[in-house]
């Protein structure tokens, strides 16, 4: 397994290594004062030798406490004396005993879903969306997510999607009992009538602005041999007639025609429902658009139509399509802001959220510690570790020096009053 470096230096470890250093000294100060004190009382007697006996037990301390600290993080002296240098050897067990302690601990399913139903996400979120410039600033990541997965989709990724999933996903699935189903219910809900409506106002225009394209067709289907002033007052009066009952199929919703198309149109639905011969002929039509080898590349066209526009509005920065991911984002904000209830759901549904990945990803999420520390090189955690903590640790050393003097005064003490 690769060893990685973990020191990767800041501001802030800088002043951490300054802050370990000036403690250090500090901690070697006091032992070698106390060294020096023990020399210079060395064999005398009386206050003096509390003295001595003091500082003789401070360096005792302090050893013994520089000997514990150093044996964390390396071998004291360079020695490999055993049971030292802690940290490097034991950071894989280390490792994993801080992943079960988190795991136990911490990425406990209740502990997760009542942190995450405290933190009040949704009031928070709509908070954070309702000012203006964070509105912006959310359109913009919508925009800008939207246009790079468009920009990556291509063309021939969609082809490709059409002609290997969706095509031969239509050719097997039988398109009488949806188209049935679905003009049944157009038929029963009178939604066609709007169609119907636009088609004939197109249409009624259409004779009104094209009265000659109109009488021409009808001559190229004249007989020869009928007079031309014959012919130019059948087809006035077709025009007549034509345009004249347009406009009573367009004024009057009940006509018969109309009716007529609702009865026709009915029972198109009943008999892609129940007539095989429909069903039969409804199969081919649909096989034979589908395999029309023009269908793909139409598709494939119309697709890269709609998303060059679709990208040229997104990136138009007062288009109406931002403009309007602005207003649903704000509009979104201030329902989550003023309704209680949905703000609880939200919560509900983040703090569901939470406790599922813990449930099912816990193990997964507490072993990047245990395998991020073993890819780890030892001697660079030690040192790592020893940079946050280790500044700490010096204490440690000065409380010895100090603690170890006292007792030596009083183990001193005890050791002239039984002598007496």
């Amino acid at each position: 397994m690769s060893r990685v470096s973990v020191i990767v230096d800041s501001d802030a470890d800088e002043e951490r290594r300054r802050g370990l250093r000036r403690m250090r000294m500090v901690a070697l100060g006091l032992l070698i004062f106390a060294a020096i004190v023990y020399v210079l009382t060395l064999g005398r007697d009386g206050i003096w030798g509390f003295v001595n006996a003091g500082a003789e037990a401070s360096m005792v301390g302090a050893m013994a406490d520089w000997f514990a600290v150093t044996a964390l993080f390396r071998h004291p002296l360079g020695l490999p004396i055993p049971h030292t240098a802690l940290i490097p050897r034991k950071k894989d067990m280390l490792a994993r005993s801080l992943q079960d302690f988190m795991g136990a601990n911490f990425l406990r399913e209740e502990i997760v879903r009542d942190r995450v139903q405290a933190a009040a996400i949704a009031a928070r979120s709509a908070a954070w969306l309702l000012v203006p410039e964070h509105t912006r600033r959310a359109a913009d990541e919508v925009v800008s997510v939207s246009v790079a997965a468009l920009t990556r989709l291509r063309d021939d990724s969609v082809a490709g999607l059409l002609d290997e999933a969706v095509l031969p996903r239509l050719r097997e699935e039988p398109v009488s009992p949806i188209a049935g189903t679905f003009l049944g219910e157009v038929v029963r809900d009178k939604a066609h009538h709007g169609l119907v409506d636009l088609a004939i106002a197109e249409g009624h225009r259409w004779l009104l602005l094209n009265e000659a394209t109109f009488a021409a067709v009808l001559e190229e289907r004249a007989p020869w041999w009928a007079p031309n002033r014959v012919n130019e007052l059948v087809i006035k009066r077709l025009y007549a007639e034509a345009l004249l009952w347009v406009e009573e199929i367009r004024e009057n919703p009940f006509h018969h025609a109309r009716l007529a198309l609702d009865d026709l149109l009915a029972q198109l639905a009943t008999d892609l429902l129940e007539d095989p011969e429909t069903m039969a002929r409804a199969e081919r039509l649909k096989l034979r658009m589908l395999e029309h080898p023009q269908l793909l590349a139409t598709a494939t066209s119309l697709w890269s139509a709609f998303r060059a526009a679709l990208i040229r509005s997104l990136s138009e920065p007062d288009s109406p399509v931002r403009g309007r991911i602005e207003g649903q984002l704000r509009a979104f904000a201030e329902h989550v802001r003023d309704d209680a209830t949905l703000r609880a759901r939200l919560d509900g549904y983040a703090a569901d959220l939470a406790a599922f990945v813990v449930d099912r990803y816990g193990d997964e999420l507490t072993t990047v510690i245990s395998h991020t520390i073993e890819r780890w090189d030892g001697r660079e955690t030690a040192e790592k570790v020893e940079l946050h903590v280790g500044r700490d640790l010096q204490f440690i050393r000065i409380n010895g020096t100090i603690v170890g003097g006292l007792v030596g005064l009083i183990i001193h003490a005890i050791t002239l009053l039984a002598g007496r």
